[in-house]
């Protein structure tokens, strides 16, 4: 099967990888805006 026709979406590698990564810069950006602004992220969110 070649890369063009294999599944995208699911539990597919593909997925797994994208997840990952984006969840990585989603705490690395939350953490930069602790550092920033002074403020937890839990703060920042209004549960804090």
């Amino acid at each position: 099967m070649s890369e063009a026709s294999q599944a995208r979406f699911g539990v597919v590698n593909f997925a797994e990888t994208w997840n990952g990564r984006l969840a990585m810069m989603g705490f690395v950006i939350g953490l930069a805006t602790a550092v920033l602004t002074g403020q937890g992220i839990l703060s920042q969110i209004g549960l804090g």
